[in-house]
């Protein structure tokens, strides 16, 4: 994935990393919530979550992050 976006788009674009979830924030338009991935990742506290279509996106992605990671 980081080679193929390096390629088409250009190195300044490659993502530092990719993690596979099995579903992602999403509010009730159906817009993905990049920042709550951003705080998801960085281990940081999580804002205000009241507009979140799927709840429990967030406790699969931290649970894929934490076998991910396990110092964070």
């Amino acid at each position: 994935m980081k080679a193929h976006v390096a390629q088409q788009i250009g190195p300044i674009a490659k993502p530092r990393d990719v993690v596979v979830v099995p579903d992602v924030p999403k509010t009730r338009s159906g817009k993905i919530m990049r920042r709550l991935l951003t705080q998801l990742f960085e281990g940081t506290v999580l804002g205000d979550t009241t507009s979140l279509q799927n709840e429990p996106s967030i406790a699969d992605i931290q649970d894929v992050l934490r076998s991910r990671y396990p110092q964070k």
